[in-house]
């Protein structure tokens, strides 16, 4: 039995430079724009028998936009960065650049007094391997990029590294297909 999970990355609330750790900022401008341009191919997903979101006003904006109603899920909440919350990486490097070095090169570190990466790793991980596995179900999960890379670092068994060289772009689709213990990445588009 398989199921199909397509995740969608929320639209921006801030220019790239400006994200902020768990960033709780509204859509921009710029991101309703995209959303409203992005429509056409995103709004079929909400055909999916299951909806969810982060808890964020920008995941919930972005589903709630595309016509998801999606039912806010905690366990994809962004990583719990401790006194970082709110601060760009370049601010948290100018006050802590030992600890945000240690940060990106030890997954099991929590220099910021929040969660590591490997346990925010394993709580998306966790669920994802929690869904209901009828044969065939389809899931559509609007979340943070952060969110969607941890899920992909788990689903492909891949070291928590892997986390910092993916590039999960606002609006853009990511599908894994699979059941407990057993995911694949499916690429979709034109043959």
């Amino acid at each position: 039995m398989a199921i199909r999970v397509t995740f969608v990355a929320a639209a921006r609330s801030s220019p790239l430079l400006a994200e902020t750790f768990e960033d709780d900022r509204p859509l921009d401008g710029a991101g309703w724009a995209a959303v409203q341009r992005l429509a056409p191919e995103l709004v079929p997903l909400a055909a999916a028998e299951l909806r969810y979101c982060s808890p964020t006003p920008r995941s919930r904006a972005t589903g709630d936009a595309l016509g998801y109603a999606p039912l806010v899920q905690p366990a994809l909440r962004d990583c719990d960065m401790g006194r970082w919350r709110g601060l760009t990486l370049g601010e948290a490097m100018a006050r802590e650049p030992r600890a945000v070095d240690a940060w990106l090169s030890d997954p099991r570190g929590t220099p910021h007094g929040g969660e590591s990466m490997i346990s925010f790793i394993t709580r998306v991980g966790g669920w994802l391997e929690t869904r209901p596995v009828e044969d065939g179900v389809r899931i559509v999960a609007v979340a943070e990029p952060s969110v969607i890379r941890a899920a992909l670092v788990y689903t492909l068994k891949a070291p928590p590294a892997t986390y910092w060289n993916l590039d999960v772009r606002p609006l853009s689709t990511t599908t894994v297909t699979g059941h407990r213990g057993h995911w694949n990445l499916r690429f979709d588009g034109a043959a």
